[in-house]
């Protein structure tokens, strides 16, 4: 036995699965938000979660692929 540890796992899969499953939820609620004819403060909400999740998305999958090589 050398006592050497297994390197760390990294959790950026996880935040990108969870990034993209931001964008399609809240891509849909703005979608069924402009159907139903929500006010225009829910669609500006809705729109706002989908552009920070999809920036999450991008920023974790940068993260990820520089991190591998």
């Amino acid at each position: 036995m050398t006592g050497q540890q297994p390197p760390p796992r990294s959790a950026l899969t996880l935040r990108i699965v969870l990034s993209a499953f931001g964008v399609v939820l809240f891509a849909a609620a703005t979608a069924l938000s402009v159907v139903y004819d929500l006010p225009a403060g829910w669609v500006i909400t809705f729109g706002a979660f989908v552009v920070v999740a999809l920036v999450d998305l991008v920023v974790v999958a940068w993260r990820k692929r520089s991190e591998n090589g």
